[in-house]
């Protein structure tokens, strides 16, 4: 089996060359290595007013099998975090969502798609941005300063699904919300006949079924959670949209305060 570390590098250096790709002048593609699927990841999900509003370079850097902001009902003044934002598509349409009394933050671990987000950032005139570099299992925010979580065909690629849920869970305020586009597998798959469909970079071999999705969500602490598939994207797998509440009543977590003060005092 290949280790955890190794999957990993092979997610970075897989989205660093779709960021390049596209920093030259072509459009990324999802790096899946099945026929038949590619078709089904990408802008297509975006209305048009919308992909016409961004540079270019935004859309074209889109690897998603969704909208999450179709489904995450975004306010004026909230503060968005977008898990594993790539070329900032999603971050900048929920930065107008939310206006300038809002925030929307972008963070993914890839060097050349923060710098590619950060040139389109500039190229749209969004000011209300910020891109951090860090990985989703170990958000670089403090607990309670989000109101909602969105991330677009992202979540699957992590090799540690429950430190996602986990981190997730800790960074959203009482009562925030997931509204999240992820691909999901049927309940019946195997891990092995995931793989079988597609491989890990492309979306398909790291899926979690439905069943393990809700399972996931609900042990981190989240309520009311809603996993409806929108499309196929392989047999037996699906693009769907995720929703999900953190309890107003969730009391705010210690561990990050002790461990703040941990890596001062040693």
């Amino acid at each position: 089996m290949t280790e955890p570390s190794e999957l990993r590098e092979k997610v970075r250096a897989g989205y660093a060359a779709a960021a390049v790709k596209v920093t030259e002048g072509g459009t990324a593609c999802c790096g899946s290595q099945t026929e038949g699927i590619d078709e089904k990841f990408g802008p297509a999900g975006y209305a048009a007013d919308e992909r016409d509003a961004l540079p270019a370079e935004a859309v074209a850097a889109s690897l998603g099998c969704g909208n999450p902001l179709a489904v995450a009902e975004l306010r004026e003044g909230e503060r968005v975090l977008d898990l594993g934002s790539g070329g900032g598509i999603d971050v900048l349409l929920s930065a107008r969502r939310v206006g300038t009394s809002g925030k929307a933050y972008g963070l993914d671990m890839t060097e050349e798609m923060l710098a590619l987000a950060l040139a389109n950032a500039k190229k749209a005139g969004v000011t209300n941005v910020e891109f951090l570099k860090g990985a989703i299992e170990a958000i670089p925010l403090p607990a309670a300063t989000i109101d909602v979580v969105i991330s677009n065909c992202v979540i699957n690629l992590s090799v540690d699904k429950p430190a996602v849920f986990a981190e997730m869970f800790r960074v959203l305020a009482p009562g925030g919300r997931v509204g999240v586009s992820d691909v999901v597998a049927e309940d019946h798959l195997t891990p092995g006949e995931r793989a079988e469909r597609g491989d890990y970079v492309g979306c398909i071999a790291g899926a979690l079924s439905f069943a393990e999705y809700r399972q996931g969500l609900e042990a981190a602490g989240f309520t009311e959670v809603e996993i409806t598939p929108t499309h196929q994207v392989a047999d037996g797998m699906h693009s769907a949209v995720v929703r999900a509440v953190k309890p107003a009543h969730a009391p705010l977590p210690l561990v990050a305060e002790a461990s703040a003060g941990g890596s001062c005092c040693g």
